[in-house]
Order: C-alpha cells, then sequence, then structure tokens
C-alpha cells in the first residue's frame, strides 16, 4: 500500500534538499535545438527504440540511464521527445565552444569537490518547474575496455527521487551501438552503426519505499524518523539511497545495459 501524501512529505523533509528559489526554464535556444537535432541524428545513426511509449510527455521526470559514451545524452533526448537538463560535470564547462552548448541549453554544472551540492539544489529547481532531469547514475562515461561497461551507481539521484517522491524515474538502457559509434578517446564518430536502446516502466519513490521488494517501509516507520535527530536521519536515509540506487542498477543490467 502506498503510503498517504503527508507521509511522503514528511520522508521528502528527511532529506535536506532545497532549491536555488530561482524558476528554471528551458533556454529559447535549445527549443529551437529540439526541432531540428532529433532529424539530424536519426540521419546519422541507425536508433531502434523499444518502449517508447513509456514515456511520460507532460510534468516532470527524471530520465536515468547507463552511459557509455559522448553520444548517450542525445540519445535520451531523442527517447524523451522532450528537453531533457543533464547533471554535468564541470569539465564539460571549460572550453568553447563546449561551455556555450552547455549554457545555453541549460545543462547544470556538477562541482565534484563540492559535493555536488550546488548542482543537486539547481536539479531541484529543475524539477520544481516542471521540466525533465537526466542524470546517469554512474557520474562518467565507462571507460572499461571489456564487459562489464556498467559502473557501480552514485545516489544523488535518490536523493532527488525521495525528495520528489511523486515524480517518475524512467529508466534508460542504452545495450549496444553508442560505445562503437564514438568509443572514449576518439574524435571521430562511426555514423550508422546500429544503436538499441530500452525504455523501462517509470517508478517513483512514492511506489518504490512501501515496496516489500523496495524500501519495504510504512507509515509506522515513518513516525519513528520523525522523532530521530538529524543525524539519525541522514543515516537511515543513506541507506534507503544506497537500495534505491543499487536495485535502479540492476534494472538496468536487466534490461540490456552492458
Amino acid at each position: 500500500m502506498t503510503l498517504s501524501d503527508p507521509m511522503l512529505d514528511e520522508i521528502a523533509s528527511f532529506v535536506g534538499l532545497e532549491g536555488t528559489g530561482k524558476k528554471f526554464s528551458t533556454p529559447v535556444i535549445y527549443r529551437f535545438l529540439e526541432k531540428y537535432v532529433p532529424s539530424l541524428l536519426r540521419s546519422i545513426t541507425n536508433v531502434h527504440i523499444r518502449g517508447i511509449d513509456k514515456v511520460p510527455m507532460n510534468g516532470a521526470a527524471i530520465f536515468c540511464g547507463n552511459h557509455l559514451g559522448n553520444l548517450d545524452p542525445f540519445l535520451k533526448i531523442l527517447v524523451a521527445q522532450r528537453p531533457i537538463h543533464f547533471m554535468a560535470k564541470e569539465g564539460h564547462f571549460d572550453k568553447q565552444p563546449n561551455r556555450f552548448v552547455m549554457i545555453s541549453t541549460g545543462q547544470i554544472q556538477t562541482f565534484r569537490e563540492r559535493g555536488g551540492l550546488d548542482a543537486l539544489a539547481r536539479a531541484v529547481d529543475v524539477i520544481e518547474s516542471g521540466h525533465c532531469l537526466g542524470i546517469f547514475p554512474e557520474g562518467t562515461r565507462s571507460r572499461r575496455e571489456e564487459r562489464p561497461f556498467l559502473q557501480p551507481g552514485k545516489t544523488g539521484f535518490a536523493r532527488l527521487s525521495a525528495r520528489f517522491p511523486n515524480v517518475p524515474i524512467v529508466p534508460i538502457a542504452i545495450s549496444s551501438g553508442a560505445r562503437e559509434f564514438m568509443k572514449p578517446g576518439s574524435k571521430l564518430p562511426k555514423p550508422w552503426k546500429k544503436i538499441e536502446i530500452t525504455v523501462g516502466e517509470p517508478i517513483t519513490f512514492a511506489e518504490w519505499i512501501s515496496d516489500k521488494d523496495g524500501g519495504n517501509k510504512n507509515e509506522e516507520w515513518v513516525r519513528e524518523m520523525s522523532n530521530f535527530d538529524e543525524e539519525r536521519k541522514k543515516e537511515n536515509m543513506k541507506k534507503l539511497y544506497r537500495r534505491f540506487t543499487d536495485q535502479m542498477m540492476e534494472t538496468l543490467k536487466f534490461m540490456g545495459a552492458p
């Protein structure tokens, strides 16, 4: 049984994550590119998408997937059919023209030395404004030479999911082709490679936390948590974030992420 809205609000308060207070809007140039880039991408790739009907077409959503190569963000935008704002490491903002592209399309700069808190706050703004957020839980693209390429996930997206328990998380697994299209370290792509993508069933943190195979928590647990000090709340929530993240990575693996 799904927890009541007041209980979910209480869990969201345990996360301790707030936005900047600034409304987020998708830049005009991104709206322009959205009309033309998908067609261009399809002209140089051979993309096959399964489950595209599962993509929510309205409201906020968190798109979560494996990371094999430089093409991945564009593939996820192609799948979503909507602008996605990604949390990206600071290195992508260092030099032009990358910096111009990242800023003009509303991507979120992540300063890892600060623990990514600035980026998480801006990610809250994105979701609160009803837009789509894109996250690669691995934190960076896999540079492994042999399978398995999928790396352990970081828990930042789980914190955001708990902060917004009714926002759908959409798992997207790129199973083949993207890495071959442009391997790590390569400067030239190999066009028209077959790329296979699978969209999984969206899930919310609200659904997961009360599921016996998920968080397996009930309203009594929420009431007990409310009486704990802040440190104990953080420790208990960290365990949930880790479990949620590990299960999402297993889901991506089951969907075909190599």
